[in-house]
């Protein structure tokens, strides 16, 4: 009776979207990855302290990713190691320290090994490059789970919510062309009066194709209605994706009251007051 109340504690505690697999909590699968992390390995390596307390403001643990063949040959591609690994059946496994900041919404892989169907090492990186975590980041999963072992403020939750993105305005012209602008919910987040996140902008023609796609991350001072782009990309059916330097000029544009876009801004007001614990988690400010 006690071990299996043990047991039913154990499942009770389980946080969402988390299952144990092969001593690693299991994550995520698909036709490429499988993506796990290791709780015990979770610890809180920086923190500053605030008026609200303690923060930590660096997060180090371990993850695993496994691979099918089509994810190796992706992963190498991607790596630029197909020359030194042209078999990608031989990348099996790898494991990974990464460190987090979840002020900044970073993960950076500190330590990263890949390993063949033997466990041998095959390829070895130390101090990789700081990526911000966005809907279009591999790690999206691991940061999650490792930002949630710390404060528990629901970002595993977040990321699967059917109201993730949402609506700040769309706008039609007239010859039919047609732009829906969504925002991140997952990515938002408050430094004094100005709210920084991600946008994704679908530009549609008179017949409902995509003609293009802007990704861009904002900031934006709320009571001012003002504006600054920090980083954009954009995508077409003919180039694809592409990094976008025009427009970022760092200074805050204001956003003409009469512009469909001012939208946008009603609604970031809105979903800040609605939701300040979100929008201020893991503050520091």
């Amino acid at each position: 009776m006690a071990s299996l109340l043990l047991l039913l504690v154990c499942f009770l505690f389980m946080p969402l979207g988390i299952a144990r697999a092969d001593g690693w909590y299991w994550l995520s699968s698909d036709s490429k990855y499988s993506k796990y992390f290791e709780p015990s390995s979770v610890h809180v390596s920086h923190s500053t302290e605030t008026s609200h307390g303690s923060v930590a403001t660096e997060i180090k643990a371990w993850t695993k990713t496994s691979y099918s063949y089509e994810g190796a040959k992706e992963t190498l591609d991607n790596y630029g190691l197909s020359g030194l690994i042209p078999d990608p059946s031989q990348l099996a496994y790898s494991l990974a320290e990464v460190s987090i900041n979840p002020q900044n919404r970073t993960i950076q892989y500190t330590k990263e090994d890949f390993y063949n169907p033997q466990g041998e090492v095959i390829w070895s990186k130390t101090d990789g490059r700081v990526k911000e975590v966005t809907s279009q980041q591999f790690d999206e999963a691991f940061y999650d789970a490792i930002v949630d072992s710390v404060f528990g403020a629901g970002e595993l939750e977040r990321a699967s919510a059917k109201d993730r993105w949402i609506t700040l305005y769309s706008h039609a012209d007239v010859d039919g062309t047609q732009l829906h602008v969504t925002a991140d919910t997952t990515t938002m987040r408050m430094k004094g009066d100005n709210m920084i996140f991600w946008q994704w902008a679908e530009h549609k023609d008179a017949d409902g194709n995509v003609m293009r796609i802007t990704f861009v991350k904002r900031t934006v001072n709320l009571p001012q209605g003002t504006e600054r782009l920090i980083r954009a990309e954009t995508w077409t059916p003919s180039e694809g994706w592409q990094t976008v330097e025009s427009g970022l000029d760092g200074a805050y544009h204001m956003i003409a009251a009469d512009s469909p876009a001012y939208q946008g801004v009603l609604q970031l007001r809105a979903y800040a007051k609605a939701n300040s614990s979100w929008v201020h988690r893991y503050s520091i400010w």
